[in-house]
């Protein structure tokens, strides 16, 4: 039985995909700095390495300790408005991370990596849907770092024929169980319930976008589908398949203001979401070619807007306190 080293697996994308492995019959270690993740997200039983993935030696160790034959790298700081004014910090967690991991792994002969990307480096697209072939012209700090990460995977497979797979999320939602919430201050559906939580307003960053409605257009995929995506790349790269770059979306995009008209009538009341300026760093609209990915791993979506918005609101409401 194959086991495979998480890193970040107590975040909120990392703890699905820890579970996806785990229910695919493959052991599991979840690394972690806890700077974001919950001990609660960990499932019962499963290893942990609490350690920042900064530190190559601490990697290697937790490497050789369990007998991993791959990594599935999901560790780093991922705010693209964030990345525009504090870019060092994250040129140093997500650029020196995935250095540190693919440097243990060369050290400790593991060839199997599935590298958490972002559909952020494709920045504003010249047309949508983007296939992986599109030129990759990042708006933010953050997408750059994606783009390096990307590099220095492929470089690793030329240099010492690692197996990679480079997994370019889109808008990622939804709950795979209450426990397993997003609890981050930047991604839109919990910022609603956030705001709505403390008795404020949510907030369009911008409807003066060249959309439709003039808010930006995103593809959203539940996290549950995005999880069995990793362990779809996990399988083929343990049988020798190198994927490189794969979009994980759901084809389609829905606007701001579709995604807050998708909330109000989950939770049965207006949102009222009020108009402020743009952040930093958001293109437009943004939506995936899926075909690479369903024509080599044979992968779907198979959730849609409103089972994302339900999960996410049912997971919101079991830990409200």
């Amino acid at each position: 039985m194959s086991t495979w080293l998480v890193t970040g697996g107590a975040g909120y994308i990392g703890s699905h995909v820890a579970r996806a492995l785990l229910a695919s019959g493959r052991n599991v270690v979840v690394y972690d700095d806890f700077s974001h993740g919950l001990r609660r997200r960990v499932a019962p039983g499963v290893p942990v390495v609490q350690d920042t993935v900064l530190d190559p030696h601490a990697v290697a160790i937790a490497l050789r300790d369990f007998g991993c034959i791959g990594v599935i790298h999901l560790a780093a700081i991922k705010a693209a408005g964030e990345s525009v004014e504090i870019p060092l910090a994250y040129y140093r967690e997500n650029v020196d991370g995935v250095l540190s991991v693919l440097e243990a792994m060369k050290a400790e002969g593991v060839t199997n990596f599935v590298y958490s990307s972002s559909a952020a480096v494709y920045g504003t697209p010249v047309a949508n849907p983007v296939d992986e072939d599109a030129v990759l012209h990042p708006e933010s700090p953050y997408g750059e770092t994606k783009v390096i990460g990307e590099w220095a995977s492929a470089a690793s497979g030329t240099a010492w024929d690692l197996r990679w797979a480079a997994m370019r999320y889109f808008n990622v939602a939804g709950a795979g169980a209450d426990e397993l919430g997003d609890n981050s201050v930047n991604n839109l559906i919990p910022m609603v319930f956030r705001a709505l939580a403390d008795g404020t307003r949510p907030r369009i960053f911008g409807d003066d976008y060249p959309t439709p409605d003039g808010t930006c257009i995103r593809d959203y995929i539940h996290v549950v589908d995005l999880a069995d995506a990793h362990v779809a790349a996990a399988a083929a790269l343990e049988d020798g398949v190198v994927l490189g770059p794969m979009n994980v979306g759901r084809g389609e995009g829905s606007s701001v203001r579709e995604v807050m008209d998708m909330i109000s009538e989950v939770i049965g009341r207006d949102v009222e979401a009020e108009v402020v300026g743009r952040r930093p760093g958001d293109p437009a609209a943004t939506w995936a070619s899926t075909s690479r990915i369903e024509r080599e791993l044979g992968w779907y979506a198979g959730h849609d807007l409103r089972d994302m918005v339900t999960s996410a609101w049912d997971a919101w409401q079991a830990n409200a306190d």
